[in-house]
């Protein structure tokens, strides 16, 4: 695979003043889940192109960039299980396999480091056979005492409802044009379009904070940004708690839209599906101990 040279400067330019203060959180994450890298890109710095890249702004206009995204998810499920998805299927796949790591961009720095990085479409870019993202921070909310609040690009909000509703709104930002581009290929209308991402934020986090020994955290964060009130967003972070064999606690949760798998395969669906009963829950959650 050939890479732009941009991706092979020995040393790349300094990311923004805007961008140092969520370098860490987008660090402590690659950590522990190496299949998704961050890269922020400095004032004038062009975002990669070609190799795989894909800008988000592309997606969102639905055109030739789209139906080449797709085209690989599409493939991949013809390879994988060995028939042709529903054309809204893949379209779900897709919008499922963009979305869930965009929303970490937003949610990992203010779940680790109380600041907010707004990300318009046109600053983020993806290279999904890598697991790589490009973005462009220009500007980023923060609690009143953050030693960032100084930095250029910085916004002072007054308290932790008002940066949860910066997440809100930044995830909205960036997702709301993403479902225009993959809406009309889904056939959903706006409200299961907007329980996926909610899904999404709320999955994602949930992931990242398990590898970083801070699940029960993150479940009580999600629990108060997504309250179940807060449109455009679908219903809560729908977290609960059954109980395995040995009376251990097993978390777990009720998507708010359905990823349409069971079309391929009926018999498996997510162990967070509406479609999956308790005890069924309860069986692969403990056999994955």
């Amino acid at each position: 695979m050939t890479v732009p040279a941009v991706l092979h400067d020995a040393r790349p330019p300094a990311p923004s003043a805007a961008a140092e203060p969520v370098t860490g959180a987008y660090a402590r994450m690659s950590a522990v889940f190496p299949g998704l890298g961050v890269r922020q890109l400095a004032d004038g710095e062009q975002a990669p192109r070609g190799a795989g890249w894909v800008a988000a702004a592309d997606l969102a206009a639905g055109g030739a960039a789209l139906d080449a995204f797709l085209a690989w998810d599409d493939a991949q499920v013809r390879q994988d299980y060995g028939q042709q998805a529903r054309q809204d299927v893949v379209a779900s796949f897709g919008l499922h396999r963009y979305a869930w790591p965009a929303c970490l961009l937003i949610t990992v720095p203010w779940f680790l480091e109380r600041r907010v990085p707004r990300l318009p479409v046109e600053d983020v870019s993806y290279q999904r056979a890598r697991g790589r993202m490009a973005v462009r921070v220009r500007t980023f909310a923060c609690l009143p005492g953050d030693a960032a609040a100084a930095l250029p690009g910085a916004r002072v909000v007054a308290d932790e409802e008002a940066l949860r509703a910066e997440v809100r709104d930044a995830v909205a930002g960036h997702m709301e044009p993403i479902l225009d581009g993959f809406g009309p290929r889904m056939r959903r209308g706006r409200r299961a379009l907007w329980g996926m991402a909610t899904d999404e934020i709320v999955e994602g986090l949930w992931y990242v904070a398990h590898l970083l020994g801070e699940e029960r955290r993150a479940m009580t964060e999600l629990a108060a940004l997504l309250p179940g009130t807060t449109k455009p967003y679908v219903g809560t972070a729908g977290f609960r708690e059954l109980t395995g064999p040995s009376g251990e606690p097993l978390p777990t949760r009720d998507r708010a839209s359905c990823c349409l798998f069971y079309t391929l395969r009926p018999e498996d669906t997510c162990v967070t599906c509406p479609r999956t009963c308790d005890a069924d829950r309860v069986r692969r959650l403990t056999a994955q101990d």
